[in-house]
């Protein structure tokens, strides 16, 4: 089969688009050929070696953990589908597989597709989707009356927190963006915006409930101001001081740290599913690449001047 691989850390060059062995599949696992994945930000810091403590130097590595395609077969452990099913993924390999014409993926973690929404649509869903709805309802415990700001609106995770946001009840929802946005995140949901090259949203009086930093360009320390005494402060990077800080501010009085690290599910992936069904979700798609051109798409990502998710498409 065609992928795109890595057979070392890099810059986006390193990428190869070239044939590999499909992969065997065990027996929870399903072989699905791929329609469709995405480049999410987890995608470059794999392959520049950032994240080499996890995912190790073992050669040549598939990335990608988004997936949206048909099931060609099935372990003897799976049970909730069956070949020709239609499905979307969070993959949870380390590295994750996704950039291939077929992609190993484990029951657990897949849900079908949503009906109304294309390969392409579906595929820019798991990660970041899944991103923000375990951010808002699981780690800021969101609900319905709240006030939320998320910093970043309209990237990846951000477009989808705004309609999330707003399926969870939140009253007011505020996007902080660049200003040739703020139509794209009205129409999301937001009730207010704000130019991150013009207004400081940590100087602001509002208080928020939650403060969704997408980004994570703002620190706990600027937030505290701008939340309620019980507010979160939610920051999408992992990194070990984070976590350190996430502990002790949860033995002072006052607003909440907390990181948010994803956990692949099918049951959260039916949930958002069946919003998109409802029309109360969709994708914002910025570009799409040909799997050929998988290091095109992740210079496009790294450059972080995206709008919405970058997809690559498998012929």
């Amino acid at each position: 089969m065609k992928a795109a691989i890595i057979n070392r850390y890099g810059e986006a060059y390193v990428l190869r688009y070239t044939d590999v062995q499909a992969p065997r599949i065990k027996p929870d696992q399903m072989l699905v050929r791929v329609h469709a994945s995405s480049v999410n930000p987890v995608d470059w810091k794999i392959r520049k070696g950032l994240l080499k403590p996890l995912t190790g130097k073992q050669f040549p590595m598939i990335l990608g953990f988004d997936v949206a395609g048909d099931v060609v077969a099935v372990g003897g452990r799976v049970t909730r589908f069956r070949p020709g099913d239609t499905i979307y993924a969070r993959l949870d390999q380390l590295a994750g597989g996704a950039y291939a014409e077929y992609a190993a993926v484990s029951e657990r973690v897949a849900a079908l597709k949503p009906a109304n929404m294309s390969y392409e649509q579906a595929a820019a869903v798991p990660l970041a989707g899944l991103t923000a709805l375990q951010a808002l309802r699981d780690r800021g415990q969101l609900k319905p009356g709240q006030k939320v700001l998320i910093n970043g609106a309209s990237g990846g995770v951000g477009t989808y927190a705004v309609q999330i946001a707003k399926v969870l009840g939140a009253a007011e929802v505020v996007g902080v963006c660049s200003a040739k946005n703020f139509d794209l995140v009205r129409d999301l949901g937001c009730d207010r915006t704000l130019d991150y090259s013009q207004q400081d949203f940590t100087q602001e009086d509002t208080r928020y409930d939650i403060v969704f930093d997408v980004i994570g360009n703002r620190s706990f320390a600027d937030c505290r101001r701008v939340l309620q005494p019980q507010g979160f402060y939610i920051t999408t990077q992992p990194y070990p001081q984070n976590f350190l800080r996430s502990f002790a501010s949860a033995l002072l009085p006052g607003p909440t740290y907390k990181v948010i690290l994803l956990r692949s599910n099918s049951d959260d992936l039916t949930f958002l599913k069946t919003q998109i069904e409802a029309g109360k979700i969709h994708s914002v798609i910025d570009r799409t690449y040909p799997l050929a051109e998988t290091a095109a798409a992740h210079a496009y990502s790294e450059a972080e001047h995206a709008t919405g998710k970058i997809v690559i498409t498998v012929e």
